[in-house]
Order: C-alpha cells, then structure tokens, then sequence
C-alpha cells in the first residue's frame, strides 16, 4: 500500500527525525538530481517531499553544503551542476554504510511510502 505523498509529508514529520535517517533522504535525494536513481516517479516524488519536511532538520554527516547544492540544482540545473552533484553523492554515500541506506529504504517501505520492488510497475 502506498500513500499519498500528504501522508508520506505528515509521516516524514512525525517520523524522520533520526540523524542519520535525515542524512539518507539527503543523499537519495542528491542520487535524484544527478539522474542516477532507479526509483519509479512516484517514489522520486515522495523522496522529494520527505526532502522538503527534513531538509532544516539536522543530519549526522550531511550538512547545510548540501542542502544549498540542492536547493541549486532544484532551481537551475546545468550540466556542471550535475556533474558536481554526482561527486557530491559519491562522497555521501562513502559516508553511509550500505546496509545503513538499505534499511533507510526498507524502512520506508515497510511504513509504505515508498514501493515495494513487487509493487514498482503499479506505481
């Protein structure tokens, strides 16, 4: 089941409070803008309002840098930019582990704001 991204923004203000969970919906949302994500739409779209309800909230690693970088490439993206952003994710990602960004997302799935695989062609 999926919810509607007013859900996913009144779930993301209840529960993404987590540093490191803030430092996840960060860098999937710098994954996003540099093109590389393999999410459905509807799930960039909900990774982009859980965004928007975190993004003054403070992370763990991430900080405010990033945030400006998003805030950018939201309002104009060129190819410099996107190439900048890409290195920027390279280097968040390094900063989570793995498994750390995977239960990030299994989490959400679980809580049913984003898709399951099973349920990606649905969407």
């Amino acid at each position: 089941m999926n919810y509607s991204i007013e859900h996913a923004a009144r779930w993301a203000g209840q529960h993404l409070v987590d540093p490191v969970h803030i430092d996840c919906t960060t860098t999937v949302m710098l994954k996003i803008l540099d093109g590389k994500c393999k999410m459905n739409e509807h799930d960039k779209v909900v990774i982009g309002c859980l965004y928007d309800v975190v993004k003054n909230r403070p992370g763990k690693l991430i900080g405010e840098e990033y945030h400006a970088l998003i805030e950018q490439a939201r309002t104009a993206m060129d190819e410099a930019l996107a190439m900048f952003i890409y290195e920027k994710r390279l280097l968040a990602e390094t900063m989570i582990s793995r498994p750390v960004m995977k239960a990030y997302k299994a989490w959400l799935r679980d809580n049913g704001i984003l898709c399951r695989p099973q349920d990606a062609e649905e969407a």
